[in-house]
């Protein structure tokens, strides 16, 4: 892997984890509730860039820095679990499983849509 593969990844996955913070944070803002919207639209979001470059069948390279940089920082599986532990810890069970399951079923869907959406 080149050394520029290396500053890209580094630059793009800085690039992605600004857009989280941002996106996350307007919706937030603007959505108040326990229920964490940012990131479920976030890794929704993010499950559909990533579908539409897997479809659109990218050089190697090219989806190394703009799926797994730019997207895979964008995207975040572990404030997704932190989030479902603390809506479970408040007494939000409800939330906590429709949080588990709704994210799990819009990144499924998201994925297959843009993966088809892709390889059009």
């Amino acid at each position: 892997m080149s050394p520029w593969v290396w500053v890209g990844v580094a630059v793009l996955g800085g690039v992605g984890a600004c857009a989280r913070f941002a996106v996350d944070g307007a919706i937030s803002t603007r959505i108040r509730t326990p229920f964490p919207v940012g990131t479920l639209v976030v890794n929704a979001s993010g499950a559909f860039i990533l579908g539409v470059l897997w479809g659109a069948h990218l050089a190697p390279d090219a989806l190394l820095l703009a799926g797994t940089a730019t997207i895979g920082s964008y995207t975040t599986f572990s404030t997704w679990m932190l989030e479902t532990q603390r809506l479970a810890e408040d007494g939000l069970l409800r939330s906590a499983t429709v949080n588990l399951l709704l994210s799990l079923a819009l990144g499924l869907a998201f994925a297959a849509l843009g993966h088809w959406l892709g390889g059009l």
